[in-house]
């Protein structure tokens, strides 16, 4: 899958926009996607990454709530996957700025949509699924 032009979408991103649809979407996105996303936006949050890193964490968040996009959230089952593939880019990408305790502090927020059974299926974030 070709990645669209993310960055193009970093004036769709703010804080409540984010938090209004990644608590719509979860379940329906699955537990990979919803800690990716709350990983990059915790992310965000820190003091500790850089300039460059947080606008591409932006244009990733911007993409995901944007409803035009590649694959429209609508579509079932493939609707959200060049979310996904946005999200884990941009993760790969500043991944050594990422602190444990952000991790942590994701995976502890999945507890609020999803089981531990679900919770589990996070595993490996990189691994891409077919």
């Amino acid at each position: 899958m070709e990645l669209p032009d993310f960055m193009s979408y970093a004036n769709k991103f703010s804080q409540s926009d984010f938090v209004e649809k990644i608590s719509r979407i979860a379940k329906r996105a699955g537990s990979k996607l919803v800690y990716a996303a709350l990983i990059l936006y915790y992310t965000l949050q820190s003091d500790k990454i850089s300039k460059a890193d947080k606008a591409m964490i932006i244009g990733a968040l911007g993409y995901m709530i944007s409803p035009l996009d590649v694959l429209p959230d609508a579509i079932p089952i493939v609707g959200l996957t060049d979310d996904l593939a946005v999200l884990v880019y941009v993760l790969k990408k500043v991944w050594t700025e990422v602190d444990p305790d952000i991790q942590e502090k994701a995976k502890s927020k999945l507890s609020k949509w999803f089981d531990e059974d679900e919770i589990e299926e996070i595993g490996d974030l990189f691994k891409e699924e077919r």
